[in-house]
């Protein structure tokens, strides 16, 4: 692998820094991402049962928050009645709907860097197949006219520029692959969070009447 960086020449040095910092941002998202992080299933009913006779206590509606990112959601609603018990439910929608969209911002995170990477990653690697063929008509600018020029500099070119183009689109396919699993599982997130939202406003109006 070093001898094919050393033979594609410096423009691949950007492929490599773009595969790194790719990789890092996939296994960042891969923790970030996890069910268990974001929407436990048993979370709700669980927010639900403890809530179903009175508001709990700030400690617990803390612990809640700190769960996940639906306990989070779920606390601010705990935490708005519990501020102030006689809000209207535009008030306790407008709080959850607020958390919603700073949980929104958190899981969409990373994602518009992915999305850079796998779009600049094969006009980086163009720009390396461009100069390797600059190197190459260089090469083929001898006194002598075309032919008469260096051939280990004209192999040199065409490394140059063969590698550049495979090594943008290695990087590029599977960061793009990966940006669309990401796109697609934050989007089933917050439809998620969306519906458990729903669910538990209607569950503390209804305690808020007992």
């Amino acid at each position: 692998m070093l001898s094919i960086i050393q033979a594609a020449g410096w423009p691949i040095w950007p492929l490599v820094a773009c595969s790194v910092l790719g990789l890092a941002l996939i296994f960042e998202r891969f923790v970030a991402l996890k069910t268990a992080r974001v929407a436990p299933p048993k979370l709700l009913d669980e927010a639900i049962t403890v809530s179903s006779k009175a508001l709990p206590t700030p400690d617990v509606v803390n612990q809640l928050a700190q769960n996940s990112a639906l306990g989070e959601v779920l606390a601010s609603g705990l935490r708005t009645l519990n501020s102030n018990p006689q809000c209207t439910e535009t008030d306790l929608r407008s709080a959850m709907e607020g958390t919603g969209r700073a949980v929104a911002h958190r899981l969409e995170k990373y994602l518009a860097a992915l999305a850079t990477i796998a779009s600049a990653a094969p006009l980086l690697g163009l720009l390396g197949t461009v100069i390797g063929m600059i190197e190459i008509f260089g090469s083929q600018s001898g006194t002598g006219g075309v032919g008469s020029g260096n051939p280990a500099q004209l192999a040199h070119g065409i490394s140059v520029a063969l590698y550049n183009t495979a090594f943008g689109l290695i990087v590029a396919i599977p960061t793009l692959i990966f940006w669309r699993y990401f796109r697609a599982r934050v989007d089933a997130y917050l439809l998620a969070l969306e519906l458990a939202s729903e669910q538990f406003v209607r569950h503390l109006l209804r305690v808020r009447r007992k």
